[in-house]
């Protein structure tokens, strides 16, 4: 079964075959979920949001069409899920004066710990240039490194035309390349 493509996993899944499901979410679980933890820098929101998506590819199998990839599918799930968070805290902050989202921004470049302080120190400059990223630049670096979509599919996802994604794309990478190399004081390439 793991020679399946996503898309016939899902329509499996569809079927009531959850191996299908187990190995489908399996093959994205880290990705998705790093894709929040770096958008919302919150270990809860994170959790929240990426279990909000789940439920949806859940409640819409049996609707299914594999007019696309899965994983464009998926990320245009996330997507959407973070500009609705992102409108909810909108009007939070609005409500609630003072509110400060950055009090309690923590979020990890990866799962796994660093090996040395080199690496820290390049994992924290990371961090800290992609909070400095305009969100849209952020989102197309996100979808590209963590989803591992396509400049097509990206475009896709996040309804703009490839000669923009490739361009927030460029810019994104330009950005960190500069930011880290002015945060660690090394050239980076």
């Amino acid at each position: 079964m793991t020679t399946k493509t996503d898309e016939q996993l899902m329509q499996l899944y569809a079927l009531g075959d959850m191996a299908a499901f187990t190995l489908l979410y399996n093959r994205h679980k880290g990705g998705l979920y790093r894709y929040f933890i770096r958008q919302v820098r919150d270990k809860s929101l994170a959790e929240d949001l990426y279990q909000d998506v789940w439920n949806k590819v859940i409640d819409s199998a049996k609707t299914y069409q594999p007019s696309a990839k899965f994983t464009t599918w998926l990320y245009t799930l996330a997507h959407r899920k973070m500009i609705d968070q992102v409108r909810h805290l909108n009007v939070v902050d609005r409500v609630i004066v003072g509110v400060d989202s950055q009090d309690s921004a923590e979020f990890a470049v990866s799962g796994e710990q660093p090996v040395d302080i080199e690496q820290t120190r390049n994992a924290e400059a990371l961090k800290s240039c992609l909070t400095k990223l305009p969100q849209m630049q952020l989102d197309t670096f996100m979808l590209k490194e963590e989803a591992g979509l396509s400049g097509n599919d990206i475009a896709l996802v996040l309804g703009a035309s490839l000669e923009a994604t490739k361009s927030r794309l460029r810019y994104a990478y330009q950005s960190l390349r500069e930011c880290i190399s002015l945060r660690t004081g090394k050239v980076v390439a």
